[in-house]
């Protein structure tokens, strides 16, 4: 999807290389061709190493992050990223973050933004000193408005709370339902003062197109 001059997915490539991201993977399914095609157009602008991967049966934002763990290899942090947010976050500041919390004992470090509809997100309780003591997939009553921005920064002992594999088709495994209310208090919160926007809707994808353009 266009942002101004840009696409969505070429603003998240260019963001991870200006913060020092050397290598992506990109999972794909539905229109899969078409992003093949888009990443072979913008390859050789960029010095990032782009990855491609096909889900042809959808295995869930968790079950996809566990199909797809023999890529993180034996890097100790690695970014997960939702991209259908538009975000111009610092991602730099964010593992600098990451890596206070994890002499603290974090698996994972959540982006968080103050949401206007709590009900409508995974919310987040914080203590004092930003663990996660609680983390609830769209609250009936919410007890925070910190809401998960779908950008983290993990260790590779996050693989270790995932579901033990099952016999037969893998299962479908919703990270914000199945893995993160598991990890609470092994989860830090980070929040994001930068701007961010899930464009999963029309009308918030043309709310986001005017925000973009004059966000200074």
């Amino acid at each position: 999807m266009p942002i101004g001059d840009r696409t969505l997915l070429e603003i998240w490539i260019a963001l991870l290389e200006r913060h020092g991201v050397g290598n992506v993977l990109i999972n794909t399914c539905h229109l899969a061709d078409q992003v093949v095609g888009f990443v072979d157009r913008i390859r050789d602008r960029y010095r990032i190493r782009i990855d491609l991967v096909h889900e042809a049966r959808l295995l869930g934002s968790g079950g996809t992050l566990w199909a797809n763990r023999s890529w993180v290899g034996g890097d100790e942090d690695f970014l997960i990223c939702y991209a259908d947010n538009l975000t111009d976050l610092d991602l730099e500041n964010m593992v600098r973050a990451h890596k206070e919390f994890r002499a603290r004992g974090a698996i994972l470090t959540m982006g968080l933004f103050h949401a206007p509809d709590p009900r409508a997100c995974g919310i987040a309780v914080l203590d004092d000193v930003g663990r996660i003591v609680e983390f609830v997939e769209k609250p009936e009553n919410p007890r925070s408005d910190l809401a998960n921005a779908g950008v983290y920064v993990a260790r590779s002992e996050l693989f270790d709370h995932f579901p033990p594999p099952r016999v037969g088709p893998p299962a479908v495994v919703d990270f914000g339902h199945h893995i993160l209310p598991n990890l609470a208090g092994r989860m830090f919160g980070y929040r994001i003062r930068e701007y961010l926007k899930d464009i999963g809707t029309v009308e918030a994808y043309h709310t986001a197109l005017d925000q973009w353009s004059k966000r200074g």
